[in-house]
């Protein structure tokens, strides 16, 4: 994780510390060098789905219902990297690009290689904060697979081996409790990724094609314009 010091994400940054910064969801404490792996569904002790706490909605992207105005999150996708009961919540944003490259934020050479990566706004916490992630897909299991917190070696690693880097400023958190309790309102419909997912392609309709596979009731809301008055 880089840390991003201007008064935007927007802003490029003249100083960098490049050191990881800790992450609350680590089982136990480890050095800055480390790798911070999340398979969705199971993690590296090679667990399978089934051995996964059905309770639980790590791995699963959410969908902001159509009724949710609220500007961070209005139409968002996100992935869940992380959630517990005792925990809470963590995820980014997949349909909020920056607009930016990495190399537009981080000219520096340690990043060589990443500079066309894209940014996405990962959600409204720790905005300062850019993160790599990476994509990829299981043929085996037909899961969506991941990897957080990596740092700039360690994104090139990936992206080397195939698999689709991103990078994110900020993300979204909820504490414990929160997620479920805005699920049970009706805020967000949990749902389970597919391949597409890994692709940068038509980002701008992400959340409406795939509302539109919820049900009959979710199509029509997918396809009504943004301004009711053009209906």
């Amino acid at each position: 994780m880089v840390r991003l010091n201007s008064r935007t994400a927007g802003e490029r940054s003249s100083t960098l510390n490049t050191s990881l910064l800790p992450c609350p969801f680590l089982a136990s404490s480890r050095d800055s060098d480390s790798v911070e792996f999340y398979a969705t569904m199971h993690d590296s002790d090679n667990s399978s789905p089934e051995e996964t706490d059905l309770d639980s909605l790590k791995g699963s992207l959410i969908l902001a219902d159509p009724r949710l105005k609220e500007p961070t999150f209005r139409h968002s996708v996100l992935l869940l990297t992380e959630h517990s009961e005792e925990m809470g919540a963590h995820g980014y944003i997949l349909n909020r690009p920056l607009g930016k490259s990495v190399g537009e934020l981080l000219p520096d050479s340690e990043f060589e290689g990443l500079g066309g990566i894209p940014v996405f706004v990962g959600g409204p916490v720790s905005t300062e904060h850019l993160t790599f992630l990476s994509f990829g897909w299981s043929e085996m299991d037909n899961w969506l697979q991941y990897s957080t917190h990596l740092s700039a070696k360690e994104a090139q690693g990936h992206q080397a081996e195939g698999f689709s880097v991103r990078a994110f400023v900020g993300y979204a958190g909820w504490t414990s409790g929160q997620l479920e309790s805005e699920v049970e309102e009706d805020t967000w419909i949990s749902w389970k990724p597919d391949q597409s997912i890994i692709q940068l392609d038509d980002l701008d309709t992400l959340w409406r094609r795939m509302l539109r596979e919820v049900s009959p009731w979710h199509r029509l809301q997918a396809d009504e314009p943004d301004d009711l008055r053009l209906n």
